[in-house]
């Protein structure tokens, strides 16, 4: 506007120390994702509301309209920079390939979906046993691919090996990323039968068709809770890992695995609770005043394992860089500021205490483990004790008969013996740690 006046951006926090300030709109489209991110931050903290332009590409015939100003997202608040790729990389490894997805109607595994459409594969092949969240995808996913990439809905059970051994037979793929798991620490913690039946029988019967069927490579999804585990799931999935990684020692498929923290948004994760919590007008329940998490959008999460599948050699496990870890109060309060409300006010904080197996802070590498660094930035490779594969074979046999006898303090002692640096935390299995 003619005669309005300018300032450094350096003047807003005297700007917003006036109490004359409302609002702040974001609308340079080159500010870096730390900046915003101190700018929201300064905001926050004065009661000020931050909305934010989109860039000028996505204006409708060239003008911007109000409807188009939206509020700023807690995803805003990470500061996390944009992730550079090697799209060649992945195109090269992905394109004209029958790509297989497990646990495809899930938050990582529905990602993985929308982004390998655009590397051109022959056809992917949607795993999952969750019929209603699968049918959803595939309605999803014939309207942005508009026929180019053929994607076919496959209802199925990782744990049962016959519907696994029919599937690899009718589509030979070529890539597996298996996504399939429970991943609740609470959940599993009360039902360690059904963790290792889908984490651990799940990945082993998907693992050992790979072999059998010429998978050329095969990508796990893991978790930063499978690092020094203190739960069910976490232990699960960290056994997981030592099957496909010794497994690649004497197979023509490259088995990958990656490793990566929280992601903001999958389903059942703290940021869908809060916001649902908010809207119920409380309270927002956070379990303790010191717990912290790493997080990354589901996304950037996604990106990275693409860049990791496409980069593995085979027998590594990657361990994506997650940036600052975050206080979950802080978060918490961060989004009722969001939402334009007050705490103490207009909504509480409760806590209610760490849940059975839950640890205050997350690792992504433990304490015996070293990295080394690999050509992408945000991707290190995590040196881990490797494991005989006839010998640790026998072992995760055993535990799966387990399953039969549905005796929790039996699976629970066996992942434990397995694994010795599983030291369970708030959990009713601290008694068969020594």
């Amino acid at each position: 506007m003619e005669g309005a006046d300018i300032y450094h951006s350096s003047k807003l926090e005297d700007f917003i120390s006036t109490g004359k300030v409302d609002e702040i709109i974001i609308a340079a489209p080159s500010l870096s994702n730390a900046r915003k991110a101190e700018l929201i931050e300064m905001a926050l903290a004065k009661n000020v509301k931050v909305s934010q332009l989109p860039p000028a590409t996505q204006w409708i015939g060239g003008e911007l309209s109000i409807r188009q100003i939206r509020d700023i997202k807690i995803e805003d608040l990470l500061g996390r920079e944009t992730i550079t790729l090697d799209n060649s990389e992945i195109f090269n490894q992905v394109k004209n390939k029958v790509v297989l997805v497990t646990g495809a109607a899930g938050s990582i595994g529905s990602e993985l979906v929308r982004q390998l459409v655009s590397y051109s594969p022959s056809k992917i092949i949607m795993l999952d046993q969750a019929e209603t969240p699968l049918f959803e995808l595939e309605n999803e996913i014939s309207e942005i691919n508009h026929s180019r990439v053929a994607c076919e809905a496959v209802i199925g059970d990782v744990s049962q090996l016959d519907r696994m051994r029919r599937m690899m037979d009718y589509f030979h793929p070529q890539l597996i990323f298996h996504a399939a798991a429970y991943k609740h620490v609470p959940l599993m913690e009360s039902n360690p039968s059904e963790a290792v039946l889908v984490n651990v029988r799940g990945t082993k019967n998907l693992a050992d068709l790979a072999v059998e069927f010429d998978v050329e490579k095969f990508v796990l999804i893991s978790t930063d809770k499978a690092v020094n585990p203190t739960s069910v799931m976490g232990s699960t999935k960290r056994v997981a890992e030592i099957y496909v990684q010794s497994l690649n020692k004497d197979a023509k498929t490259k088995f990958i695995t990656t490793r990566f923290g929280n992601v903001l948004g999958s389903n059942g994760s703290v940021i869908p609770t809060f916001k649902k919590q908010i809207e119920a007008g409380g309270p927002i329940t956070v379990t303790h005043e010191s717990m912290t998490r790493f997080f990354m959008t589901i996304p950037e999460a996604v990106n990275l394992v693409l860049q990791a599948g496409a980069m593995g050699k085979g027998g590594e496990i990657f361990a994506f860089d997650m940036g600052e870890s975050v206080k979950i109060i802080d978060l918490a309060r961060n989004m009722i500021k969001l939402s334009g409300l007050e705490e103490g006010k207009d909504i509480e904080i409760k806590i209610t205490g760490l849940r059975p197996g839950e640890k205050l802070f997350e690792e992504v590498l433990s304490d015996k483990e070293n990295s080394l660094p690999t050509p992408h930035p945000k991707i290190l490779i995590a040196k881990v004790r490797e494991y005989a594969f006839q010998e640790i074979s026998q072992e995760i046999n055993e535990l799966i008969q387990y399953f039969d006898q549905q005796n929790n303090e039996l699976i629970v002692s066996k992942l434990k013996s397995i694994i010795p640096e599983y030291i369970s935390n708030n959990s009713e299995f601290q008694k068969l740690d020594h």
